[in-house]
């Protein structure tokens, strides 16, 4: 039987407020990104969160960004490549001291992009995540989108998982819509549930201008803080269901 990982980006206290259901979102994902820092979260929502986690057997991811908690990890900031690496390693080592039993990392928002399109961003995120392996004695996983990291992480043994989203409007050649453009964002569960099976089934999605892009993944993606979340992860995890598809982690 096809299985898959869902996964969603949860633990995003700002101030000490959720921007999500995480109650709801732990109940049907098979990994959870958790914030740890840069971008938002604090040491109480990390450990709140590898509580959820634990209860439900979901396993847990680091989600490090560049430090920009006012810009929520969205704009991409000239860093130093050694001060950016060490930032990352401080933003997973805090999740690890929450009390997570690490599984992958993530990179959060602007990150996540530039280590798509920018070397010297790749070999630092990298770098740190080398270093964070090396301390648990195994090695983490990165999870994202395809470019310079695929290479990177293979140069430093870092096994690299391709991720797909399923509440974000893909561009023809394969990237994201920018959030800052209309239709950027999904909302109908129905159609976010449609494009899971898809994805899984036959490994592509639809693009903007109806084209379509080829996407083997192994994990999906629905952003906790997007509008509806609950109501698509429950459509996403029905149709997978229905479609005899297992929702489980490969980590």
């Amino acid at each position: 039987m096809a299985s898959i990982d869902l996964n969603a980006d949860l633990g995003e206290t700002v101030d000490g407020v959720p921007t999500a259901d995480d109650a709801a979102m732990f109940a049907m994902i098979s990994s959870a990104s958790i914030a740890c820092g840069g971008h938002a979260g604090d040491a109480a929502s990390m450990a709140d969160a590898v509580r959820r986690a634990t209860a439900r057997g979901v396993a847990v991811g680091a989600h490090p960004s560049f430090v920009d908690r006012a810009g929520f990890g969205r704009v991409a900031l000239a860093v130093a490549p050694a001060l950016l690496s060490e930032q990352i390693r401080d933003q997973i080592a805090a999740l690890v001291r929450a009390g997570a039993d690490l599984r992958y990392v993530k990179p959060h928002g602007a990150l996540y992009h530039a280590v798509s399109v920018d070397p010297q961003i790749a070999i630092a995120v990298a770098d740190a995540v080398a270093d964070a392996s090396e301390d648990l004695g195994r090695p983490l996983p990165l999870l994202g989108m395809p470019g310079a990291i695929t290479e990177v992480a293979a140069t430093r043994g870092i096994p690299f998982l391709v991720e797909a989203f399923l509440d974000r409007a893909y561009l023809p050649a394969g990237g994201l819509v920018p959030r800052s453009e209309p239709g950027a964002l999904l909302h109908d569960p129905g159609v976010v549930a449609a494009r899971a099976v898809t994805l899984v089934r036959d490994g592509r999605v639809e693009a903007v201008d109806g084209s379509t892009v080829a996407v083997t993944a192994a994990s999906l993606c629905l952003h906790g803080d997007t509008a509806g979340s609950v109501a698509m992860a429950r459509e996403v995890r029905a149709a997978l269901d229905a479609a005899g598809i297992i929702v489980r982690a490969p980590w």
